[in-house]
């Protein structure tokens, strides 16, 4: 039985497969980075290319991942081509009328993207055809949902959230809270596609997470695969929305500004990006010593597998606390993340003392790889919609509030809103959890009116005025 599955390819660019099995006394340490991390950090791995398909079981935190989760060695050409698909039973569904559950009825998908390196990967995800009638104007629409952070963890996946509502087997913790905004898009009448992202899920590799390229190439290439999942009633006239707040703020933030060049085939008709972590430098320093300060490990680990540049840095400072950490993160969910690594300060996981944002900071190659990810070099299409907390301290509010500015001074037509909350505990989540419920109904209907054809006036103009 494998526990993690992955091919790496060296420094000197000799590829070979690891395979890491979990002693039975420690069922719930290794996985991934068993062959990532003890490989990217530790011994110098660079960027994972299209695996063989694996064939045996895999085990993350004590959860067998379903065989559907592994990719083929053969991908299509076409980004947004579905590899792959299942009916995949809600967790959280009721008997409707005429035979068809409530809110829907769901498939489980695999489909082809293009990863940052500009290689071929395989990403799963969901597709949920809504019982709800569309009773706007237009084709039924498919709004493409990307979450926000879950973990590392395969069995992290919010497809296979959507499945498993609570994941709690004494090894791992996994809550599927974007449950609720799915449902309540669903309840609009328009579809949604939902992406794993690229290597959540998907067993071949580790997920990048808050990798720019990585999240906008697969939100938009589930929007391109809801179009041929059988039973689907979208088309490819079907006006698509992009859905997502924190990791998924970034994630339709970035697939908003590259739609134009990767997928100009989508008929974007509106984008929420609710607390979107835009200027990830600004964003380490914010999860750094925080309750999710797992993120920070998720982060280093994704890009130290695809950047060479930014794992050359974390492989010189990098210490063995910092290496035994990055590889129990690399299989971890929030939950896990919140116990096992809350409040933790990277400066615990480096040789010299130095926090991993100042050691990027100082490091001219990091540092420009770091700003590569940065979203808001580009003018999205369509309108967006930016809101962002004003007391958000874990994905800044300054650097969500620049977003917006960045895309108005391109042009954008952008709607942005600042949510204004008292201050609700310092470095514990709330700041940053509390404006997700509290804006989602104004988010989902800013976005059904788009879906409906409704124009979006710019208030650009109200920015200087704005906090």
């Amino acid at each position: 039985m494998v526990h993690r599955r992955s091919r790496s390819r060296s420094l000197s660019g000799s590829a070979r497969p690891d395979r890491t099995t979990v002693p039975a006394a420690a069922p719930t340490r290794v996985s991934l980075l068993a062959g990532v991390v003890a490989g990217a950090v530790c011994v110098g791995l660079s960027t994972v290319p299209t695996s063989a398909a694996a064939t045996e079981p895999v085990v993350s935190r004590g959860v067998t991942i379903p065989a559907f989760y592994n990719p083929p060695a053969e991908l299509p050409t076409a980004n947004g081509a579905l590899i792959r698909t299942e009916p995949l039973p809600l967790g959280l569904s009721i008997p409707g009328l005429e035979g068809r559950p409530l809110p829907g009825t769901a498939t489980r998908l695999m489909y082809k993207s293009t990863d940052s390196t500009g290689q071929p990967v395989a990403v799963t995800g969901a597709y949920i055809e809504p019982s709800a009638a569309w009773k706007k104007s237009g084709p039924r629409p498919v709004v493409a949902v990307a979450s926000g952070t879950m973990g590392q963890g395969d069995q992290c996946a919010p497809s296979f959230a959507l499945q498993h509502p609570l994941t709690l087997n004494g090894d791992t913790v996994s809550v599927g809270y974007e449950a609720l905004a799915i449902y309540r898009i669903l309840a609009t009448g328009a579809a949604v596609v939902l992406t794993d992202y690229v290597g959540l899920g998907a067993t071949d590799r580790l997920h990048t997470y808050v990798n720019r390229l990585d999240q906008g190439h697969a939100l938009l290439d589930a929007a391109r695969a809801a179009r041929t999942v059988p039973g689907a009633s979208v088309t490819e006239d079907s006006p698509t929305g992009l859905y997502g707040y924190s990791q998924g703020g970034g994630a339709s933030a970035a697939a908003a500004e590259l739609q134009p060049s990767y997928a100009p085939d989508v008929p974007l008709a509106g984008t929420y990006a609710g607390a979107p972590p835009a200027d990830l430098a600004s964003v380490i320093k914010g999860i750094d010593g925080s309750a999710l300060a797992g993120a920070l490990a998720w982060s280093i680990n994704g890009f130290a597998q695809a950047d060479p540049d930014l794992r050359g840095v974390i492989e010189a400072n990098i210490s063995d606390t910092g290496r035994a950490a990055l590889k129990d993160a690399s299989t971890m969910c929030v939950g896990d993340a919140l116990f096992g690594l809350g409040f933790t300060k990277s400066s615990k996981w480096t040789s010299n003392g130095k926090s991993i944002g100042d050691i990027i900071a100082a490091d001219p190659l990091a540092k420009a790889a770091l700003n590569k990810q940065r979203i808001g070099t580009l003018k999205p299409n369509g309108p967006v919609r930016v809101a962002t907390g004003v007391q958000d301290d874990i994905v800044p509010h300054s650097q969500a509030r620049q977003l917006a500015v960045d895309w108005c001074g391109k042009g954008g037509n952008v709607t942005y809103d600042a949510i204004k909350l008292p201050n609700l505990g310092d470095k514990i989540l709330t700041n940053h959890l509390v404006p997700l419920i509290t804006d989602q109904g104004d988010a989902i209907s800013w976005l059904t009116d788009r879906l409906s054809g409704k124009p979006a006036t710019s208030n650009c103009w109200t920015m200087p005025l704005q906090p």
